[in-house]
């Protein structure tokens, strides 16, 4: 493991990052796409534009968008799936410990990063002595659940809104790029909080909400379309920090309201999100670990 994490993962996929950018000439196109659908087992008939001529380099083709009614957005159901991809964990937070696959944890705190300004979230004053998680619930009787699903190459990379909420706040950590393939995820410890990754953090109808997107190798990449000043793997930015950024202003005290199912951001290959967010002790999710799941379809409800 020590091995493992001392090689320069931020370096090779910036390197990565890199060779996907180059223009590939029109009779090499298909040939390349060709290759990455047969191993990676992609569907091709979902994507918005099926022509593998059309895609420039191969960041345009791991970034396709889909066909409009690819993706049926559930009605019935509060919180859905915002990604493609395959159900790791899910389940009620306790003892400040999240799973991140069956059997390895890791630290709430750790993972988020200290709690941000309350007046900011509209969070409730909670007294200092209480756990990280109890601060983290702002309403008698909810409890903190999380979701975790990885994002394999061969999937669709957009990820949009898991339900209607208001995102205030953007933690960017910077660190490193491992792999977060459930194999690797099973004997490293705590890998969610070494990686790179994103967290959105605001409100919805019960509570605090969260979406963090967690970099992996080759994905240093990770966008979020409102959010124009954030930059992920950048040489300016030195593990072991983050960099707080508050989408709540004088001219803007809402923050940044999110639909469900909306745009919301994309990798460049694949990569994992977290969700974690408080809600009603009723509150059921209708998943089973290691399922497959796709955008739109639904995660839980009340």
């Amino acid at each position: 493991v020590a091995l493992y994490k001392s090689v320069p993962t931020r370096l090779l996929s910036r390197a990565w990052g890199r060779l996907n950018q180059v223009e590939l000439p029109t009779w090499l196109r298909k040939p390349v796409y060709s290759l990455y659908i047969w191993t990676f087992g992609v569907n091709m008939e979902e994507a918005a534009v099926e022509d593998l001529h059309h895609y420039r380099n191969l960041s345009e083709f791991f970034r396709r968008k889909l066909k409009p009614q690819a993706r049926p957005v559930c009605g019935l159901h509060s919180v859905i799936s915002p990604s493609d991809g395959k159900i790791l964990n899910f389940g009620q937070v306790k003892n400040c410990e999240v799973e991140q696959v069956k059997g390895v944890t890791y630290s709430l705190e750790s993972f988020l990063g200290p709690r941000v300004c309350p007046e900011e979230l509209r969070f409730s004053q909670a007294p200092p002595s209480n756990s990280f998680q109890q601060q983290l619930v702002t309403k008698d009787g909810n409890e903190l659940y999380h979701c975790v699903i990885y994002l394999a190459p061969g999937d669709y990379h957009c990820f949009h809104s898991p339900t209607d909420w208001r995102v205030s706040h953007r933690r960017h950590f910077p660190g490193s790029l491992m792999s977060v393939n459930p194999g690797v995820a099973r004997w490293i410890k705590e890998l969610f909080c070494h990686n790179e990754r994103v967290v959105l953090t605001g409100d919805w109808k019960h509570g605090f909400f969260s979406l963090t997107a967690v970099g992996a190798t080759n994905v240093g990449s990770i966008r979020i379309y409102f959010d124009q000043d954030l930059h992920t793997n950048s040489p300016r930015y030195s593990k072991g920090s983050y960099n707080d950024f508050s989408f709540i202003s004088n001219n803007n005290k809402e923050g940044i309201p999110m639909r469900k199912g909306e745009h919301l951001g994309e990798f460049n290959l694949g990569s994992t999100i977290v969700l974690i967010f408080e809600a009603p002790k009723d509150f059921k999710f209708h998943l089973k670990a290691g399922q497959k799941i796709r955008f739109g379809e639904a995660l839980g409800s009340l």
